[in-house]
Protein backbone atom coordinates (compact mmCIF):
# COMPACT_ATOMS: atom_id res chain seq x y z
CA UNK A 1 0.00 0.00 0.00
CA UNK A 2 1.60 3.20 -0.77
CA UNK A 3 2.74 5.53 1.76
CA UNK A 4 1.12 8.97 2.48
CA UNK A 5 3.96 10.30 4.48
CA UNK A 6 7.28 9.04 2.99
CA UNK A 7 10.27 11.28 3.86
CA UNK A 8 11.96 12.72 0.98
CA UNK A 9 15.27 12.48 2.64
CA UNK A 10 16.19 8.94 4.11
CA UNK A 11 18.32 8.63 7.62
CA UNK A 12 21.86 6.97 6.26
CA UNK A 13 22.10 3.51 6.98
CA UNK A 14 24.68 2.30 9.80
CA UNK A 15 24.78 -1.16 9.26
CA UNK A 16 27.65 -3.28 7.14
CA UNK A 17 27.29 -3.81 3.53
CA UNK A 18 27.37 -7.29 2.20
CA UNK A 19 30.19 -8.25 0.18
CA UNK A 20 29.17 -8.12 -3.48
CA UNK A 21 26.58 -5.21 -2.80
CA UNK A 22 27.63 -1.59 -4.07
CA UNK A 23 27.89 1.00 -1.61
CA UNK A 24 25.31 3.76 -2.41
CA UNK A 25 27.36 6.81 -3.65
CA UNK A 26 25.70 9.25 -0.61
CA UNK A 27 26.75 6.66 1.99
CA UNK A 28 29.00 7.88 4.46
CA UNK A 29 32.09 5.42 4.79
CA UNK A 30 32.81 4.48 8.33
CA UNK A 31 35.25 2.10 10.37
CA UNK A 32 34.08 -1.11 10.70
CA UNK A 33 34.45 -1.43 14.76
CA UNK A 34 32.03 2.12 14.93
CA UNK A 35 29.56 0.68 12.31
CA UNK A 36 29.43 -3.31 14.45
CA UNK A 37 28.67 -1.15 17.09
CA UNK A 38 25.68 0.77 15.60
CA UNK A 39 24.33 -2.22 14.38
CA UNK A 40 24.06 -4.17 17.92
CA UNK A 41 22.95 -0.97 19.74
CA UNK A 42 19.78 -1.19 18.52
CA UNK A 43 18.90 -5.01 19.10
CA UNK A 44 20.46 -5.01 22.27
CA UNK A 45 16.86 -2.81 23.52
CA UNK A 46 15.04 -5.62 22.21
CA UNK A 47 16.44 -8.05 24.58
CA UNK A 48 14.86 -9.96 27.11
CA UNK A 49 16.68 -8.30 31.03
CA UNK A 50 19.77 -11.04 31.47
CA UNK A 51 19.54 -12.52 27.86
CA UNK A 52 23.34 -12.22 27.61
CA UNK A 53 25.09 -15.25 28.76
CA UNK A 54 27.61 -17.94 28.45
CA UNK A 55 24.78 -20.48 27.13
CA UNK A 56 22.71 -20.34 23.84
CA UNK A 57 19.41 -18.16 24.38
CA UNK A 58 16.12 -18.64 22.12
CA UNK A 59 15.41 -15.18 22.09
CA UNK A 60 13.41 -15.29 19.39
CA UNK A 61 10.81 -17.82 20.05
CA UNK A 62 9.77 -21.35 18.23
CA UNK A 63 7.31 -21.29 15.06
CA UNK A 64 5.38 -24.05 12.61
CA UNK A 65 4.31 -23.31 9.11
CA UNK A 66 3.19 -25.43 5.51
CA UNK A 67 1.30 -28.18 7.11
CA UNK A 68 1.06 -30.96 5.44
CA UNK A 69 -0.86 -34.20 5.97
CA UNK A 70 2.48 -35.93 7.07
CA UNK A 71 4.25 -32.96 8.00
CA UNK A 72 5.17 -29.66 9.33
CA UNK A 73 7.78 -27.22 8.75
CA UNK A 74 9.43 -26.22 12.52
CA UNK A 75 11.42 -22.86 12.58
CA UNK A 76 13.74 -21.08 15.47
CA UNK A 77 16.38 -19.27 16.16
CA UNK A 78 19.21 -19.83 18.48
CA UNK A 79 21.92 -16.95 19.94
CA UNK A 80 24.88 -19.05 20.50
CA UNK A 81 26.80 -16.07 22.24
CA UNK A 82 26.08 -12.55 23.29
CA UNK A 83 27.52 -10.93 20.36
CA UNK A 84 25.61 -13.29 18.12
CA UNK A 85 22.80 -10.72 17.67
CA UNK A 86 20.87 -10.90 13.99
CA UNK A 87 22.53 -9.30 11.14
CA UNK A 88 25.92 -9.50 13.19
CA UNK A 89 27.32 -12.34 10.93
CA UNK A 90 29.27 -13.50 13.54
CA UNK A 91 28.71 -16.60 16.06
CA UNK A 92 30.14 -20.78 16.38
CA UNK A 93 28.03 -23.00 14.39
CA UNK A 94 25.90 -24.54 17.17
CA UNK A 95 24.06 -28.32 16.90
CA UNK A 96 20.61 -27.62 17.68
CA UNK A 97 18.09 -30.82 19.11
CA UNK A 98 14.59 -30.77 18.35
CA UNK A 99 11.46 -32.90 19.14
CA UNK A 100 8.37 -33.96 18.22
CA UNK A 101 5.49 -35.36 20.70
CA UNK A 102 1.94 -36.28 21.18
CA UNK A 103 1.50 -34.61 24.02
CA UNK A 104 2.85 -31.09 25.39
CA UNK A 105 5.10 -32.74 28.38
CA UNK A 106 6.70 -33.97 25.17
CA UNK A 107 6.68 -37.63 26.52
CA UNK A 108 5.44 -39.47 24.31
CA UNK A 109 8.28 -38.74 21.09
CA UNK A 110 7.00 -39.23 17.56
CA UNK A 111 10.20 -37.70 15.83
CA UNK A 112 13.48 -36.13 16.48
CA UNK A 113 16.30 -34.96 14.80
CA UNK A 114 19.13 -32.48 14.66
CA UNK A 115 20.04 -29.06 12.27
CA UNK A 116 22.88 -26.67 12.97
CA UNK A 117 22.89 -23.25 13.41
CA UNK A 118 25.52 -21.09 11.68
CA UNK A 119 26.04 -17.18 10.67
CA UNK A 120 25.53 -18.35 6.98
CA UNK A 121 21.94 -18.16 8.26
CA UNK A 122 21.53 -15.83 11.02
CA UNK A 123 22.04 -18.83 13.42
CA UNK A 124 17.92 -19.42 12.09
CA UNK A 125 17.31 -23.27 11.37
CA UNK A 126 14.33 -25.27 9.99
CA UNK A 127 13.70 -28.72 10.39
CA UNK A 128 10.79 -30.14 7.82
CA UNK A 129 9.62 -33.18 9.84
CA UNK A 130 7.98 -36.15 8.01
CA UNK A 131 6.37 -39.32 8.93
CA UNK A 132 3.30 -37.47 11.46
CA UNK A 133 -0.50 -38.28 11.57
CA UNK A 134 -2.94 -35.98 9.61
CA UNK A 135 -4.97 -33.89 11.41
CA UNK A 136 -3.31 -33.92 14.57
CA UNK A 137 -2.39 -31.77 17.13
CA UNK A 138 1.64 -31.79 18.00
CA UNK A 139 4.31 -30.49 20.28
CA UNK A 140 7.58 -29.51 19.62
CA UNK A 141 10.82 -27.94 21.07
CA UNK A 142 13.94 -27.48 20.29
CA UNK A 143 17.32 -27.32 22.46
CA UNK A 144 20.68 -25.95 22.00
CA UNK A 145 23.24 -26.85 24.83
CA UNK A 146 22.06 -26.95 28.39
CA UNK A 147 19.00 -24.47 27.22
CA UNK A 148 15.72 -25.49 25.91
CA UNK A 149 13.25 -23.46 23.65
CA UNK A 150 9.76 -22.45 24.64
CA UNK A 151 7.45 -25.77 23.57
CA UNK A 152 4.71 -25.14 21.45
CA UNK A 153 1.62 -26.50 19.61
CA UNK A 154 1.62 -27.19 16.21
CA UNK A 155 -0.78 -29.50 13.95
CA UNK A 156 -0.87 -31.28 10.54
CA UNK A 157 -3.22 -31.39 7.26
CA UNK A 158 -6.37 -33.60 7.11
CA UNK A 159 -5.24 -36.47 4.71
CA UNK A 160 -5.52 -35.00 1.43
CA UNK A 161 -8.57 -37.78 0.23
CA UNK A 162 -10.12 -36.80 3.65
CA UNK A 163 -13.81 -35.95 2.81
CA UNK A 164 -15.81 -33.32 3.63
CA UNK A 165 -17.74 -33.99 6.58
CA UNK A 166 -17.45 -36.57 9.07
CA UNK A 167 -13.66 -36.89 7.94
CA UNK A 168 -12.62 -33.36 8.01
CA UNK A 169 -16.11 -31.31 9.76
CA UNK A 170 -14.40 -28.40 9.40
CA UNK A 171 -11.19 -25.89 9.11
CA UNK A 172 -10.34 -22.77 11.30
CA UNK A 173 -7.91 -20.07 9.97
CA UNK A 174 -6.96 -16.86 11.89
CA UNK A 175 -6.34 -14.21 8.99
CA UNK A 176 -3.99 -11.29 9.22
CA UNK A 177 -1.87 -8.80 7.01
CA UNK A 178 0.03 -5.51 7.92
CA UNK A 179 1.60 -5.22 11.20
CA UNK A 180 3.36 -2.03 11.27
CA UNK A 181 6.05 -2.61 14.49
CA UNK A 182 6.15 1.59 14.79
CA UNK A 183 2.26 1.97 14.59
CA UNK A 184 1.39 0.11 17.65
CA UNK A 185 1.31 -3.46 19.23
CA UNK A 186 0.45 -6.58 17.62
CA UNK A 187 -2.64 -7.32 20.13
CA UNK A 188 -4.50 -8.94 17.07
CA UNK A 189 -2.02 -12.03 17.67
CA UNK A 190 -2.79 -11.94 21.45
CA UNK A 191 -6.21 -12.57 20.92
CA UNK A 192 -5.75 -15.17 18.03
CA UNK A 193 -3.28 -16.96 20.38
CA UNK A 194 -5.65 -17.24 22.64
CA UNK A 195 -8.28 -18.80 21.05
CA UNK A 196 -6.57 -21.93 20.83
CA UNK A 197 -8.91 -23.30 18.38
CA UNK A 198 -7.19 -23.17 15.20
CA UNK A 199 -6.01 -25.19 12.50
CA UNK A 200 -3.34 -22.54 10.66
CA UNK A 201 -2.88 -19.36 10.65
CA UNK A 202 -2.83 -16.88 6.98
CA UNK A 203 -0.44 -14.24 6.61
CA UNK A 204 -1.21 -12.64 4.00
CA UNK A 205 1.75 -9.91 3.71
CA UNK A 206 3.59 -7.17 5.40
CA UNK A 207 5.03 -9.30 8.36
CA UNK A 208 7.28 -6.61 8.49
CA UNK A 209 7.55 -2.81 7.06
CA UNK A 210 11.01 -1.64 5.24
CA UNK A 211 10.93 1.86 6.43
CA UNK A 212 13.12 4.27 8.70
CA UNK A 213 11.94 5.17 11.96
CA UNK A 214 8.60 7.73 11.72
CA UNK A 215 9.09 7.35 7.27
CA UNK A 216 5.73 5.27 7.13
CA UNK A 217 2.26 7.22 8.78
CA UNK A 218 4.15 7.01 11.84
CA UNK A 219 6.23 10.37 12.02
CA UNK A 220 4.55 12.22 15.02
CA UNK A 221 2.93 8.98 16.50
CA UNK A 222 5.63 6.25 16.74
CA UNK A 223 4.64 3.56 19.43
CA UNK A 224 7.97 1.80 19.74
CA UNK A 225 11.16 2.42 17.58
CA UNK A 226 12.08 0.22 14.52
CA UNK A 227 15.44 -1.90 14.84
CA UNK A 228 17.54 -0.57 13.15
CA UNK A 229 16.58 2.91 12.72
CA UNK A 230 17.27 3.51 9.48
CA UNK A 231 15.26 2.12 5.67
CA UNK A 232 16.40 -1.35 5.62
CA UNK A 233 18.57 -2.13 2.71
CA UNK A 234 21.36 -4.47 3.12
CA UNK A 235 21.30 -8.43 4.06
CA UNK A 236 22.06 -7.46 7.77
CA UNK A 237 19.40 -4.44 7.83
CA UNK A 238 16.67 -7.02 7.12
CA UNK A 239 17.76 -9.60 9.08
CA UNK A 240 17.64 -7.06 12.36
CA UNK A 241 14.64 -5.95 11.25
CA UNK A 242 13.31 -9.36 11.22
CA UNK A 243 14.80 -10.32 14.53
CA UNK A 244 13.38 -7.17 16.25
CA UNK A 245 9.66 -8.28 15.22
CA UNK A 246 10.29 -11.82 16.63
CA UNK A 247 10.98 -10.29 19.87
CA UNK A 248 7.13 -9.17 19.97
CA UNK A 249 5.21 -11.61 23.04
CA UNK A 250 1.99 -11.55 21.07
CA UNK A 251 3.41 -12.82 17.75
CA UNK A 252 5.69 -15.44 19.76
CA UNK A 253 2.53 -16.69 21.48
CA UNK A 254 0.42 -17.05 17.84
CA UNK A 255 3.65 -18.75 16.55
CA UNK A 256 3.81 -21.05 19.03
CA UNK A 257 0.30 -22.15 19.23
CA UNK A 258 -0.71 -23.01 15.83
CA UNK A 259 1.39 -23.22 12.24
CA UNK A 260 1.50 -20.20 10.06
CA UNK A 261 0.97 -19.84 6.17
CA UNK A 262 2.39 -16.90 5.23
CA UNK A 263 3.13 -14.86 1.61
CA UNK A 264 4.84 -11.87 1.31
CA UNK A 265 3.68 -8.62 0.23
CA UNK A 266 5.94 -5.17 -0.98
CA UNK A 267 7.07 -3.91 2.69
CA UNK A 268 8.77 -7.25 2.99
CA UNK A 269 11.21 -5.68 0.29
CA UNK A 270 10.49 -2.39 -0.18
CA UNK A 271 6.84 -0.51 -0.34
CA UNK A 272 4.74 -1.13 -4.10
CA UNK A 273 7.27 -3.37 -5.28
CA UNK A 274 7.74 -4.74 -8.59
CA UNK A 275 9.63 -6.97 -10.49
CA UNK A 276 12.19 -3.78 -11.59
CA UNK A 277 12.37 -1.89 -8.47
CA UNK A 278 9.73 -0.25 -6.14
CA UNK A 279 8.11 2.98 -5.61
CA UNK A 280 10.44 3.13 -2.22
CA UNK A 281 13.58 3.34 -3.58
CA UNK A 282 16.18 5.00 -5.91
CA UNK A 283 19.67 3.30 -7.45
CA UNK A 284 21.72 5.99 -6.99
CA UNK A 285 20.87 6.38 -3.77
CA UNK A 286 19.68 2.99 -2.21
CA UNK A 287 22.46 0.46 -4.85
CA UNK A 288 21.40 -2.10 -7.45
CA UNK A 289 17.15 -3.10 -6.89
CA UNK A 290 18.36 -6.61 -7.12
CA UNK A 291 20.92 -6.75 -5.02
CA UNK A 292 18.21 -5.21 -1.72
CA UNK A 293 15.72 -7.75 -3.50
CA UNK A 294 18.09 -10.52 -2.78
CA UNK A 295 18.71 -9.63 0.25
CA UNK A 296 15.08 -9.02 1.47
CA UNK A 297 14.10 -12.69 -0.05
CA UNK A 298 17.11 -14.18 1.58
CA UNK A 299 15.82 -12.76 5.45
CA UNK A 300 12.34 -13.43 4.94
CA UNK A 301 13.34 -17.29 3.81
CA UNK A 302 15.66 -17.91 6.89
CA UNK A 303 13.35 -15.44 9.18
CA UNK A 304 9.86 -17.35 8.21
CA UNK A 305 8.54 -21.04 8.67
CA UNK A 306 7.56 -21.13 4.83
CA UNK A 307 8.47 -23.48 2.18
CA UNK A 308 9.88 -21.82 -1.16
CA UNK A 309 7.97 -24.11 -3.68
CA UNK A 310 9.11 -21.99 -6.50
CA UNK A 311 12.90 -21.23 -6.17
CA UNK A 312 12.83 -17.57 -4.97
CA UNK A 313 9.35 -17.02 -4.81
CA UNK A 314 6.38 -17.68 -2.16
CA UNK A 315 3.76 -19.14 -4.78
CA UNK A 316 2.67 -22.59 -3.44
CA UNK A 317 -0.38 -24.78 -2.81
CA UNK A 318 -1.75 -26.56 0.09
CA UNK A 319 -4.74 -28.73 0.62
CA UNK A 320 -6.59 -29.78 3.28
CA UNK A 321 -8.45 -32.94 2.48
CA UNK A 322 -11.43 -32.57 0.07
CA UNK A 323 -12.36 -29.61 1.88
CA UNK A 324 -10.44 -27.13 0.67
CA UNK A 325 -7.32 -26.14 -1.11
CA UNK A 326 -4.81 -23.14 -0.56
CA UNK A 327 -3.69 -21.81 -3.33
CA UNK A 328 -1.15 -18.71 -2.62
CA UNK A 329 0.22 -16.01 -4.73
CA UNK A 330 3.30 -14.06 -4.87
CA UNK A 331 2.06 -10.65 -6.85
CA UNK A 332 5.26 -8.94 -6.22
CA UNK A 333 7.90 -11.31 -8.10
CA UNK A 334 7.18 -10.91 -11.81
CA UNK A 335 4.60 -8.08 -12.03
CA UNK A 336 4.89 -5.07 -14.10
CA UNK A 337 5.20 -1.77 -13.24
CA UNK A 338 2.21 0.07 -11.64
CA UNK A 339 1.11 2.94 -13.69
CA UNK A 340 -0.64 6.16 -12.60
CA UNK A 341 -4.13 6.70 -11.71
CA UNK A 342 -6.47 7.00 -14.68
CA UNK A 343 -3.93 5.62 -16.78
CA UNK A 344 -5.74 3.54 -19.15
CA UNK A 345 -2.10 0.89 -19.67
CA UNK A 346 -4.24 -0.94 -17.33
CA UNK A 347 -6.07 -2.36 -19.76
CA UNK A 348 -2.65 -3.53 -21.65
CA UNK A 349 -2.22 -7.01 -22.35
CA UNK A 350 1.70 -6.91 -21.98
CA UNK A 351 1.41 -5.90 -18.53
CA UNK A 352 1.37 -8.33 -15.73
CA UNK A 353 0.18 -8.83 -12.23
CA UNK A 354 1.03 -12.31 -11.61
CA UNK A 355 3.44 -13.48 -14.91
CA UNK A 356 2.76 -15.93 -17.59
CA UNK A 357 3.66 -18.97 -15.65
CA UNK A 358 2.16 -18.03 -12.28
CA UNK A 359 -1.06 -17.47 -13.82
CA UNK A 360 -1.66 -20.83 -15.73
CA UNK A 361 -0.22 -22.47 -12.45
CA UNK A 362 -3.20 -20.89 -10.70
CA UNK A 363 -5.33 -21.67 -13.42
CA UNK A 364 -4.68 -24.75 -14.38
CA UNK A 365 -4.66 -25.72 -10.55
CA UNK A 366 -8.53 -23.83 -9.66
CA UNK A 367 -9.87 -26.08 -12.68
CA UNK A 368 -8.45 -29.25 -11.85
CA UNK A 369 -9.31 -29.23 -7.94
CA UNK A 370 -11.55 -31.55 -6.42
CA UNK A 371 -12.27 -30.17 -2.86
CA UNK A 372 -15.08 -28.10 -1.91
CA UNK A 373 -13.21 -24.65 -1.40
CA UNK A 374 -10.82 -23.12 -3.51
CA UNK A 375 -8.95 -20.67 -1.58
CA UNK A 376 -6.79 -18.28 -2.69
CA UNK A 377 -3.96 -16.19 -0.72
CA UNK A 378 -3.95 -12.81 -2.58
CA UNK A 379 -1.41 -10.06 -1.31
CA UNK A 380 -3.55 -7.42 -3.21
CA UNK A 381 -6.90 -6.64 -3.78
CA UNK A 382 -9.09 -8.88 -6.80
CA UNK A 383 -12.37 -7.00 -6.76
CA UNK A 384 -12.88 -4.18 -8.88
CA UNK A 385 -12.90 -0.33 -6.98
CA UNK A 386 -13.47 1.96 -9.00
CA UNK A 387 -14.99 5.31 -9.98
CA UNK A 388 -17.80 4.88 -12.49
CA UNK A 389 -18.03 1.40 -13.46
CA UNK A 390 -21.78 1.73 -14.86
CA UNK A 391 -21.10 5.18 -16.84
CA UNK A 392 -17.59 3.42 -18.30
CA UNK A 393 -19.07 0.32 -19.62
CA UNK A 394 -22.01 2.47 -20.86
CA UNK A 395 -19.64 4.46 -22.27
CA UNK A 396 -17.37 2.26 -23.59
CA UNK A 397 -16.09 3.81 -27.08
CA UNK A 398 -15.63 7.75 -25.02
CA UNK A 399 -13.49 5.42 -22.57
CA UNK A 400 -11.22 3.81 -24.73
CA UNK A 401 -10.84 7.55 -27.13
CA UNK A 402 -10.11 9.18 -23.82
CA UNK A 403 -7.23 6.53 -22.58
CA UNK A 404 -9.34 5.71 -19.79
CA UNK A 405 -9.60 2.02 -17.94
CA UNK A 406 -12.69 -0.16 -19.27
CA UNK A 407 -13.49 -1.18 -15.96
CA UNK A 408 -13.74 2.69 -14.79
CA UNK A 409 -10.99 5.03 -12.76
CA UNK A 410 -9.46 2.87 -10.54
CA UNK A 411 -7.84 3.90 -7.20
CA UNK A 412 -5.34 1.79 -6.61
CA UNK A 413 -3.86 0.50 -9.36
CA UNK A 414 -1.45 -1.40 -7.10
CA UNK A 415 -4.32 -3.95 -6.89
CA UNK A 416 -5.33 -6.29 -9.36
CA UNK A 417 -7.23 -3.01 -10.98
CA UNK A 418 -3.86 -2.13 -12.36
CA UNK A 419 -3.89 -5.51 -14.19
CA UNK A 420 -7.22 -6.12 -15.30
CA UNK A 421 -6.16 -8.31 -18.46
CA UNK A 422 -5.07 -10.83 -15.74
CA UNK A 423 -8.31 -10.43 -13.79
CA UNK A 424 -10.34 -11.04 -17.13
CA UNK A 425 -8.49 -13.68 -18.09
CA UNK A 426 -8.31 -15.18 -14.34
CA UNK A 427 -12.52 -14.65 -14.01
CA UNK A 428 -12.84 -15.98 -17.88
CA UNK A 429 -11.29 -19.50 -17.01
CA UNK A 430 -13.56 -19.96 -13.58
CA UNK A 431 -16.83 -19.12 -16.18
CA UNK A 432 -15.61 -21.34 -18.98
CA UNK A 433 -14.42 -24.00 -16.74
CA UNK A 434 -17.57 -23.61 -14.44
CA UNK A 435 -14.96 -23.33 -11.53
CA UNK A 436 -17.32 -22.79 -8.30
CA UNK A 437 -16.45 -21.54 -4.56
CA UNK A 438 -13.56 -19.77 -5.50
CA UNK A 439 -13.18 -17.43 -2.42
CA UNK A 440 -9.72 -14.77 -2.34
CA UNK A 441 -8.51 -14.21 0.79
CA UNK A 442 -7.07 -11.00 1.29
CA UNK A 443 -4.47 -8.20 2.67
CA UNK A 444 -2.95 -5.15 2.31
CA UNK A 445 -5.17 -2.47 1.82
CA UNK A 446 -5.58 -1.67 5.73
CA UNK A 447 -9.18 -2.10 5.42
CA UNK A 448 -12.18 -5.19 6.05
CA UNK A 449 -13.99 -5.90 2.93
CA UNK A 450 -16.83 -8.36 2.19
CA UNK A 451 -17.03 -8.46 -2.13
CA UNK A 452 -18.44 -10.43 -4.66
CA UNK A 453 -15.84 -10.67 -7.43
CA UNK A 454 -18.01 -9.90 -10.65
CA UNK A 455 -17.81 -11.00 -14.55
CA UNK A 456 -18.63 -7.61 -15.26
CA UNK A 457 -18.60 -4.95 -12.33
CA UNK A 458 -20.53 -2.58 -15.17
CA UNK A 459 -23.48 -4.41 -15.52
CA UNK A 460 -23.69 -5.91 -11.66
CA UNK A 461 -25.74 -7.48 -9.71
CA UNK A 462 -27.33 -8.04 -13.61
CA UNK A 463 -24.30 -10.15 -14.64
CA UNK A 464 -23.13 -12.96 -12.76
CA UNK A 465 -20.07 -13.21 -10.09
CA UNK A 466 -17.22 -15.43 -10.30
CA UNK A 467 -16.00 -15.83 -6.83
CA UNK A 468 -16.17 -14.24 -3.36
CA UNK A 469 -13.24 -12.09 -1.72
CA UNK A 470 -12.28 -11.67 2.02
CA UNK A 471 -10.19 -9.06 3.09
CA UNK A 472 -8.65 -8.33 6.33
CA UNK A 473 -7.94 -4.92 7.92
CA UNK A 474 -4.21 -4.21 9.08
CA UNK A 475 -2.53 -5.40 12.76
CA UNK A 476 -1.29 -2.17 13.40
CA UNK A 477 -0.42 -0.22 9.75
CA UNK A 478 -2.12 3.37 9.80
CA UNK A 479 -5.72 3.31 7.83
CA UNK A 480 -7.79 6.17 7.35
CA UNK A 481 -8.80 7.68 10.58
CA UNK A 482 -5.55 7.21 11.25
CA UNK A 483 -4.26 9.41 8.25
CA UNK A 484 -6.79 11.93 8.69
CA UNK A 485 -6.63 12.36 12.50
CA UNK A 486 -10.25 12.17 13.37
CA UNK A 487 -11.92 9.36 15.57
CA UNK A 488 -12.57 5.81 14.78
CA UNK A 489 -15.48 5.36 12.80
CA UNK A 490 -15.54 8.57 11.47
CA UNK A 491 -14.69 8.17 7.67
CA UNK A 492 -16.42 4.58 7.75
CA UNK A 493 -19.59 6.56 8.26
CA UNK A 494 -18.90 8.95 5.39
CA UNK A 495 -17.03 6.85 2.96
CA UNK A 496 -18.46 2.99 3.16
CA UNK A 497 -22.05 4.13 1.57
CA UNK A 498 -19.96 5.76 -1.61
CA UNK A 499 -17.61 2.97 -1.91
CA UNK A 500 -20.86 0.89 -2.27
CA UNK A 501 -22.74 3.55 -4.46
CA UNK A 502 -19.80 3.24 -6.91
CA UNK A 503 -19.05 -0.82 -6.30
CA UNK A 504 -22.24 -2.54 -6.45
CA UNK A 505 -20.45 -5.81 -5.61
CA UNK A 506 -19.04 -4.66 -2.70
CA UNK A 507 -21.26 -5.76 0.44
CA UNK A 508 -19.57 -4.19 3.40
CA UNK A 509 -16.38 -1.86 3.95
CA UNK A 510 -14.37 -0.59 7.04
CA UNK A 511 -12.09 2.07 6.97
CA UNK A 512 -11.27 2.44 10.20
CA UNK A 513 -10.43 -0.26 12.59
CA UNK A 514 -7.65 -2.19 13.36
CA UNK A 515 -7.63 -6.37 14.02
CA UNK A 516 -7.89 -9.33 12.34
CA UNK A 517 -10.38 -12.36 10.19
CA UNK A 518 -11.23 -15.90 11.61
CA UNK A 519 -12.29 -17.75 8.56
CA UNK A 520 -14.58 -20.64 9.29
CA UNK A 521 -14.90 -23.32 6.39
CA UNK A 522 -17.67 -26.62 6.02
CA UNK A 523 -19.12 -28.40 3.68
CA UNK A 524 -21.85 -26.02 3.71
CA UNK A 525 -20.33 -22.44 3.83
CA UNK A 526 -16.95 -20.47 4.20
CA UNK A 527 -17.72 -17.93 6.50
CA UNK A 528 -15.34 -14.77 8.01
CA UNK A 529 -15.92 -13.33 11.47
CA UNK A 530 -14.00 -10.02 11.76
CA UNK A 531 -12.68 -8.75 14.51
CA UNK A 532 -11.85 -5.36 16.05
CA UNK A 533 -8.85 -4.40 18.56
CA UNK A 534 -9.73 -1.74 21.01
CA UNK A 535 -6.73 0.66 20.49
CA UNK A 536 -3.43 -0.07 19.03
CA UNK A 537 -1.35 1.90 20.53
CA UNK A 538 -2.48 -0.08 23.90
CA UNK A 539 -0.64 -3.50 24.69
CA UNK A 540 -3.81 -4.83 26.39
CA UNK A 541 -5.95 -3.72 24.06
CA UNK A 542 -9.18 -5.31 24.05
CA UNK A 543 -11.03 -7.35 20.80
CA UNK A 544 -14.47 -7.38 20.01
CA UNK A 545 -16.63 -8.91 17.28
CA UNK A 546 -17.67 -6.33 14.82
CA UNK A 547 -19.44 -8.18 11.42
CA UNK A 548 -19.78 -11.96 9.83
CA UNK A 549 -20.45 -12.62 6.31
CA UNK A 550 -20.60 -15.87 4.35
CA UNK A 551 -20.42 -17.30 0.97
CA UNK A 552 -22.77 -20.48 0.80
CA UNK A 553 -21.57 -23.46 -1.96
CA UNK A 554 -22.44 -23.20 -5.24
CA UNK A 555 -23.84 -19.47 -4.67
CA UNK A 556 -20.09 -17.27 -5.15
CA UNK A 557 -22.46 -14.44 -3.53
CA UNK A 558 -21.64 -12.97 -0.20
CA UNK A 559 -24.38 -12.72 2.59
CA UNK A 560 -24.13 -11.15 6.17
CA UNK A 561 -24.58 -13.47 9.15
CA UNK A 562 -25.13 -12.26 12.49
CA UNK A 563 -23.05 -13.81 14.38
CA UNK A 564 -20.13 -15.51 14.46
CA UNK A 565 -19.42 -19.22 13.58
Amino acid sequence: MTSRHRSSEKPAPTSAVPAGVRTPSRRTVVKAAAAGAVLAAPLAAALPAGAAGAAPAFLHGVASGDPLPDGVLLWTRVTPVPEAIPGSGTGPDTPVNWVVATDKALTNVVAKGSVTATAGSDHTVKADVRGLAPATDYWFRFSAGPTDSPVARTRTAPAAGAAAGAAVAGLRFGVVSCANWEAGYFSSYRHLAARGDLDAWLHLGDYIYEYGTGEYGTRDTVVRPHAPAHEILTLADYRIRHGRYKTDPDLQALHATAPVVAIWDDHEIANDTWSGGAENHTEDAEGPWAARQAAAKQAYFEWMPVRPAIAGTTYRRLRFGKLADLSLLDLRTYRSQQVALGNGDVDDPDRTLTGRAQLDWLKSGLAASDTTWRLVGNPVMMAPFAIGSLSAELLKPLAELLGLPREGLALNTDQWDGYTDDRRELLAHLRANAVRNTVFLTGDIHMAWANDVPYNAGTYPLSASAATEFVVTSVSSDNLDDIVKVPEGTVSAVAAPVIRAANRHVHWVDTDRHGYGVLDITAERAQMDYYAVSDRTDPDATSRWVRSYRTRSGTQRVERVYSPA
